[in-house]
């Protein structure tokens, strides 16, 4: 009996010892959330999003850890499927709060962002937006972070390549979607500012249709110079293909959302998309930092690494620094006030998206470039050469 006793005494702290090691664990753990398109027609996107905070995630636990106030911490990334739509991300980012107590939660859409922000300061949490639209950080959010440079900066050299090259009549043939309605308030004017003519508006459902025939055809027969495009990669990829295939002969102008590497793989070659002018491919970045990031990325995942991937990766970690600067990691707002100081002092290898400062509302900065498609190749161009 005393054996039994003792069995019993010993058991019970051992389920007790293994109850404050769980705590433990879990105070030295992070959450991060994610909230995007995981599954239909944008699901390539928001997985090419979020790989960026899981191989950032996996490196920084793989050296130990990042250390706060003497502590070491690890990051654990909680994503949740939107599809895309903003309702959702809204649920999603509370439900990620409320159950994982993340100090910052990540979405890869302008939609899911602007419903994020309605009540991310007073859940109080970090929005990480991943969208270059221009005003996501002119609302007075205090906790939003907008990851990449606002896309007002690609206009001007967009129209500047496509005017120069194939002449002034345009045709809009973007989504239907938040963000592309964003860009195109800013293209359209721009190009008839710049003395064009825009001879048909057709926006189309990129995340929800694969037969574009019909949507392209319509734009088609006003006989444009340059067609407007832009969503996800693989439908603006298709869009692509439908008007060479339908015999169009001009440019394409692509918003930044798609990714002309990602868009060459749909259509089968790069010649297909002779003429589009877009942001540059990471693949196509020699810079020292963002080639060792290449490399690493194909060593791991076994494909080449995307944009998106690059900015989510030096985005976590900035996120990492941040916390060692706040002293905290369940501060969001002394973690939002060191973003820029770490982004600075990140290493270019653990800042592929060269990120150099974030401005005082919440709005990264970077340097430009753009490709632009001419022989089957993608020549990279400054955006300051090109006029802005």
């Amino acid at each position: 009996m005393a054996l039994w006793k003792h069995l019993v005494h010993t058991a019970g702290a051992v389920t007790l010892a293994a109850g404050f090691a769980s705590v433990a664990s879990a105070q030295e753990t992070v959450n991060i959330g994610y909230t995007g398109p995981l599954s239909g027609g944008a699901a390539l996107y928001g997985k090419n999003t979020l790989v960026g905070l899981e191989m950032a995630a996996k490196e920084i636990n793989d050296a130990g850890g990042f250390d706060v106030g003497g502590k070491k911490y690890k990051f654990n990334i909680v994503a949740l499927d939107d599809k895309y739509s903003p309702s959702e991300a809204a649920v999603n980012a509370k439900r990620l709060k409320a159950q994982n107590n993340t100090p910052m939660v990540f979405t890869p859409h302008s939609g899911g962002a602007f419903a994020i922000q309605a009540f991310n300061e007073q859940d109080n949490f970090i929005l990480g937006a991943y969208t270059s639209v221009p005003n996501m950080t002119e609302r007075g959010n205090k906790l939003t972070l907008r990851i990449p440079p606002s896309f007002a900066g690609y206009v001007q050299p967009f129209i500047n390549v496509q005017m120069k090259t194939f002449g002034k009549k345009l045709a809009m043939a973007g989504g239907d979607h938040d963000y592309a309605k964003a860009w195109a308030q800013l293209f359209g004017p721009a190009w008839t500012k710049a003395g064009g003519q825009i001879v048909a508006e057709n926006p189309m459902s990129y995340n929800k249709d694969t037969d574009f025939y019909s949507g392209v055809s319509r734009v088609l027969a006003a006989s444009p110079d340059v067609l407007f495009i832009g969503g996800a990669s693989e439908p603006t990829a298709l869009i692509a293909k439908q008007a060479r295939e339908l015999g169009f002969k001009g440019g394409f102008a692509v918003m930044d959302q798609a990714k002309l590497d990602e868009m060459a793989a749909v259509t089968g070659s790069m010649e297909m998309l002779e003429g589009s002018v877009g942001v540059l491919p990471l693949i196509y970045d020699k810079r020292p930092g963002t080639e060792s990031f290449i490399a690493k990325f194909k060593k791991q995942y076994d494909r080449n690494p995307g944009t998106e991937a690059s900015y989510h990766y030096s985005t976590l970690n900035a996120v990492a620094e941040a916390m060692k600067l706040a002293g905290s990691v369940s501060d969001p707002k002394a973690i939002h006030a060191k973003l820029s100081e770490a982004y600075g002092k990140l290493p270019p290898e653990r800042n592929p998206a060269r990120i150099t400062s974030v401005d005082e509302r919440g709005g990264t900065n970077a340097n430009i470039v753009v490709g632009v498609v001419k022989g089957g190749k993608v020549e990279t161009v400054e955006a300051a050469s090109l006029g802005q």
